[in-house]
């Protein structure tokens, strides 16, 4: 099943678009602001977010090893608890799917493997069928070990180029989709991966030509921010 046809539960030909770590022109990425503010703009369909452990285990939703981008300060995520993270303006996963809709689309991108911790909040927050829901990752072993928990789980295999090899590895894992940066998308490759009986998934789109124009090369779906969010 197509994601656009899982969303809508239609033929609708029109990809998916995902506000990437949410509406970060008008609150940080990754926050429950961020996220709200996406999906306020009609025509986002659903957010990407980022999950990786705090030093307790919890999984917070936070895409960079280190705090020092986006945050200022020169410490890695994984050394402070879900609680410091929390006083800085990170959320738990488990509060970022409270405050996102069921109607949103998600797609949950592993940073490294969050493994069980991921995995039971996702249960609690989205069902054991994973609603309207997606779990990527550039990682195969993280996406292994979602596969050993939830084996009809949707899976996309997150890469920087949709070649032969990147088409092959998420055959082999299993996967649904592969996630791939916009630039090596052409028709030859998109002709491969769906032959291959995979969706693509084009990242990260920031002109609304763009987005028109992978639309009409049958990408699935559309990790997008700036103007390509808005319409």
């Amino acid at each position: 099943m197509a994601v656009n046809r899982l969303l809508r539960g239609s033929a609708s030909s029109r990809a998916l678009r995902l506000a990437h770590r949410g509406d970060w022109r008008h609150a940080p990425e990754n926050t429950i602001s961020a996220f709200r503010a996406a999906l306020a703009i009609p025509g986002c369909d659903g957010i990407e977010l980022d999950v990786r452990l705090a030093s307790d285990g919890v999984a917070v939703c936070y895409h960079d090893a280190t705090l020092t981008r986006v945050d200022g300060i020169d410490r890695p995520v994984g050394d402070l608890s879900a609680d410091e993270l929390r006083a800085i303006g990170v959320p738990t996963l488990d509060v970022a799917l409270a405050a996102i809709p069921r109607r949103a689309f998600l797609d949950v991108e592993l940073k490294g493997d969050p493994g069980r911790a991921a995995f039971d909040v996702l249960v609690a927050g989205r069902g054991p069928g994973l609603e309207r829901a997606v779990v990527s990752s550039f990682e195969p072993a993280a996406l292994e070990r979602i596969a050993g928990l939830a084996p009809t789980w949707p899976r996309w295999l997150n890469t920087d180029a949709a070649t032969p090899s990147a088409i092959a590895t998420a055959v082999e894992l299993g996967c649904r989709g592969l996630a791939a940066e916009w630039h090596s998308l052409d028709p030859g490759a998109i002709r491969r991966a769906s032959a291959a009986g995979l969706e693509v998934i084009a990242w990260t789109v920031r002109r609304r030509p763009t987005a028109a124009r992978l639309e009409r090369l049958g990408v699935a779906a559309l990790c997008v921010e700036g103007a390509a969010l808005d319409g």
